[in-house]
């Protein structure tokens, strides 16, 4: 049985406990042993004997930081084997933690159709052989689109592309990681894009993305 910790909570605008929920039914079906937590101090424990760390966190200030101590055992979990997978505020939580970013590959920078707003876009696949995105074909969503940063290093596997509206012509056209998969030490990491509210993670793609991307990271 996979060893799974799974924090969640924060930022109150992403519902994390109410997707807390709608992660624990996907756990649950992949029988995994979970502990869950809600407090980023006790990430300075030893993480290296779990098979998975799930990343239901959001916090909403760019200066919002992990100790030293818990970047030391991230780090370490990851180089050992421990995979990561998590979805929407996994990118935007712990923004002035370098280590963090390096792992989780990715910073969430700004959604440019408006904070909360449901902006219509596709989300279309583009590794069709990769096990994470086995049966998931293209669809389409209202949510908030990310504009994000990356690591090159990262294996994408869907992507979104901005139409510029309403206010940001500059930018028609450019396409943007919507899921992605990486490599860090012996461990492997998962990123979906969507997660603002509990209708997009229930929609049966998403929940597709997110059970396969846990298989696929977990040791």
């Amino acid at each position: 049985m996979k060893k799974v910790l799974f924090l969640y909570g924060g930022f109150p605008g992403h519902q994390p406990y109410e997707v807390a929920q709608w992660a624990r039914r996907i756990m649950d079906e992949l029988d995994y042993d979970v502990e869950e937590i809600q407090d980023p101090h006790l990430l300075e424990r030893d993480l290296t004997a779990y098979d998975l760390i799930v990343l239901g966190w959001t916090q909403s200030q760019t200066t919002e930081d992990l100790t030293d101590r818990a970047e030391a055992r991230l780090m370490e979990a990851a180089r050992a084997g421990t995979g990561f997978a998590g979805w929407h505020g996994m990118v935007a939580s712990f923004r002035a933690s370098l280590p963090y970013s390096w792992i989780v590959g990715a910073d969430f920078v700004e959604h440019p159709g408006g904070e909360a707003v449901r902006v219509p876009f596709e989300v279309k696949i583009v590794d069709r052989d990769h096990p994470v995105t086995e049966g998931v074909e293209d669809y389409r969503v209202a949510s908030e689109q990310y504009y994000l940063h990356v690591d090159p290093a990262i294996h994408v596997l869907a992507t979104t592309t901005f139409d510029g509206e309403p206010d940001v012509p500059w930018m028609a056209g450019v396409e943007m990681p919507a899921v992605y998969v990486k490599q860090f030490g012996a461990g492997r990491v998962f990123f979906a894009m969507g997660g603002h509210e509990l209708e997009e993670m229930e929609r049966p793609e998403m929940t597709r993305l997110v059970r396969q991307g846990m298989e696929w990271a977990a040791r």
